[in-house]
């Protein structure tokens, strides 16, 4: 009988997964507003694909880390829109993999390995 997994055992994430979920995190949003939020909040750094977006959110509901909800839409709101959420379960997996992350950064500071500032 499978047990459901841990959120460690979904660590290390893929940097897509981890900036969806950033991006839900704090407000419902469709595909193109992750993109969108994806993109300012790494300065246009990380452009997500729309293929790259919907794959990993296929991915992402299956795994229960979000989950489509129904919202009601404004006239100006595209009906074939679909809204993401965070669950509860995606929560303790973004919040595992920061841990992992900062510990990461601690290990690299420890060795010398802090960036300079520019």
């Amino acid at each position: 009988m499978k047990t459901d997994p841990t959120p460690e055992e979904l660590l290390p994430l893929p940097p897509a997964t981890l900036h969806i979920l950033l991006a839900v995190a704090e407000t419902d949003r469709h595909g193109y507003a992750i993109m969108q939020d994806v993109a300012a909040r790494t300065d246009g750094e990380l452009r997500l694909s729309a293929g790259t977006l919907y794959r990993a959110v296929a991915r992402m509901v299956e795994q229960g880390l979000i989950m489509e909800v129904e919202k009601r839409r404004t006239r100006a709101d595209d009906e074939r829109r679909r809204y993401y959420r965070i669950t509860t379960f995606g929560t303790a997996v973004a919040r595992a993999e920061l841990r992992r992350l900062l510990q990461l950064v601690r290990h690299g500071q420890a060795r010398g390995l802090t960036p300079r500032v520019v």
